[in-house]
């Protein structure tokens, strides 16, 4: 049974159909899925790891 997460995409996004979107409407749970593949896998996380994989995308430690 899929959990009934909330998703949404950045606003930095605007009509784009390639992005990354979350749903953090579960405690404890953030959901994150391709925004091309809506019924497709959905990885799950507590908050602690997505934190700090934000926090490091916001660092730029992935900017090429």
């Amino acid at each position: 049974m899929r959990q009934n997460f909330h998703f949404r995409k950045s606003s930095f996004s605007s009509e784009a159909v390639e992005c990354v979107e979350i749903a953090t409407n579960i405690p404890d749970i953030v959901a994150i899925r391709d925004s091309k593949a809506p019924e497709g896998p959905v990885i799950q996380l507590s908050p602690a790891p997505w934190d700090t994989f934000r926090d490091a995308l916001v660092a730029g430690a992935f900017n090429r």
